[in-house]
C-alpha cells in the first residue's frame, strides 16, 4: 500500500471518528448535561 493511500485512509478514519463522538455528544445520553447559554440568561 501507497504510504499516502494509508496517510488518506487514517485521516479519513478520524474524521469520521470526531463526526460519530460529536453526533453522539450532542444528540446521545451525554447531551442532557448540556445547558443552553441563552436560557440561562433571559432577561
Amino acid at each position: 500500500m501507497e504510504p499516502a493511500t494509508a496517510l488518506n485512509i487514517s485521516i479519513c478514519a478520524l474524521l469520521v471518528g470526531i463526526t460519530g463522538y460529536t453526533i453522539y455528544t450532542a444528540f446521545g445520553p451525554p447531551s442532557k448535561d448540556l445547558s443552553d447559554p441563552f436560557e440561562d440568561h433571559e432577561d
